[in-house]
């Protein structure tokens, strides 16, 4: 690819294109290289090369490597002054409005086995199998104090009145894959409750019409639910008003629309968009391209590297991030190339999820930033883990990273 000659005047278009979980330890199987070392990515090598690198830290000191946290940063919003929880934030995707006291909790559908967390996702159950199964909870199990709401695939809510809950330890499902759930139940203040609720789930959903169709099909059923990343709505000030820019964020993630709706970000939705290997990549890029005739910037979000390093399960990460990397980057690449309009692509992970844990780290990220209209690469040559540190950029703070972008010149 050629660095074109565009249009002067024109206004700088702004894409950021991020494949959640791709950063990687070595691992054995791969000679001692990273998924991205080893990982057939020519588009995002080129942004690299022809661009400037470096590392950025996405969990500030004292926040656990959650995506909310990573890719909140990423968008440009500082956790340190506006999180207040996860799920509050898919609230908001859901359309479920928090009053000053509700405590809006994720709710995963599970599969427990033997006593075991088997499966976070309950084998990526689709959406109209979950509603129905959360619809089938809210009948069931709620009060005057709780309700559920039905979300994309395992991913769910529980909102809670009166702060219940809101200094409960609750731990992710994802960090205990083939572990006991008994040590990792909510607990101390109003961790008996919501054990309690996780407990009268397994009644409701075990002998349920869907679970023994998916037994029957060979699948894991959803046999339970698990609550955790609990948080009050959040405040923030608009995207809008931080960076000069308008935006649209593109997921098929309750998690980045919540952050966009609060950001006052336009929310894309895509047909087909599933979260996992099967999404739609051609119509998010569709998506993209014709977000950016009237937007300054747009976030496009690919979920399946996480979830398929949370699988642990090495053939899938690496299509994952191929398919990242050839149907995300490069036609995005290209359109930034042939548009005549100038152009800084963004590229980068949120945080790792290594196959060897089956979980996120707070390791700094790999990133590469690319401008069509000024060709001043540094001496990177590849984009990875190990690359990047040649990068003129260094290492900075992920939430800093938008400014960099909008007021470079």
């Amino acid at each position: 690819m050629q660095c074109k000659i565009v249009k002067t005047g024109e206004a700088m278009k702004y894409a950021v294109l991020i494949g959640d979980g791709m950063a990687d330890y070595p691992l054995e199987e791969l000679g001692g290289k990273t998924i991205l070392q080893a990982a057939r990515t020519p588009a995002m090598d080129y942004i690299a090369a022809h661009g400037k690198t470096g590392l950025a830290k996405t969990i500030p000191d004292g926040f656990s490597p959650g995506s909310d946290i990573a890719n909140m940063s990423i968008i440009g919003y500082d956790p340190a002054v506006y999180y207040s929880g996860r799920a509050p934030l898919e609230a908001a995707s859901i359309g479920v409005a928090l009053a000053s006291d509700d405590v809006a909790f994720r709710c995963n559908l599970i599969t427990i086995e033997n006593g075991r967390m088997k499966d976070y996702s309950a084998g990526h159950i689709s959406s109209e199998e979950a509603k129905i199964l959360i619809e089938t909870l809210d009948t069931e199990l709620s009060t005057e104090e709780l309700n559920f709401y039905p979300g994309i695939s395992y991913r769910h809510l529980m909102v809670a009145r009166r702060n219940l809950g809101a200094e409960t330890k609750c731990t992710p499902p994802h960090n205990i894959t083939g572990k006991k759930i008994k040590e990792y139940l909510p607990s101390g203040k109003d961790g008996k409750f919501l054990s309690g609720l996780i407990e009268a789930s397994m009644v409701v959903l075990e002998l349920h019409p869907v679970n023994l169709e998916r037994i029957n099909e060979d699948k894991n059923p959803a046999n339970s639910i698990w609550i955790w990343g609990q948080g009050f709505a959040p405040k923030f000030t608009s995207f809008k008003e931080l960076y000069g820019k308008n935006g649209a964020i593109i997921s098929a993630v309750d998690l980045l629309k919540g952050i966009g709706i609060y950001a006052g970000l336009d929310i894309i939705e895509v047909p087909g968009a599933t979260g996992y290997l099967d999404t739609n990549y051609e119509g998010k890029v569709s998506a993209a391209i014709e977000t950016l005739k009237t937007k300054d910037l747009v976030f496009v979000h690919i979920e399946a590297p996480d979830e398929t390093g949370h699988e642990g399960i090495l053939e899938k990460k690496l299509k994952a991030v191929e398919d990242f990397a050839s149907r995300v980057v490069a036609p995005i690449l290209k359109h930034a190339e042939s548009s005549g309009e100038p152009f800084t692509i963004l590229v980068l992970p949120d945080h790792p999820t290594p196959i060897s844990l089956k979980t996120h780290t707070k390791d700094p990220i790999p990133f590469a930033i690319y401008r069509t209209d000024k060709a001043d690469p540094d001496e990177t040559n590849a984009f990875d883990e190990e690359s990047v540190k040649k990068g003129s950029l260094g290492l900075v703070k992920a939430s800093d990273l938008i400014g960099m972008l909008v007021k470079a010149k």
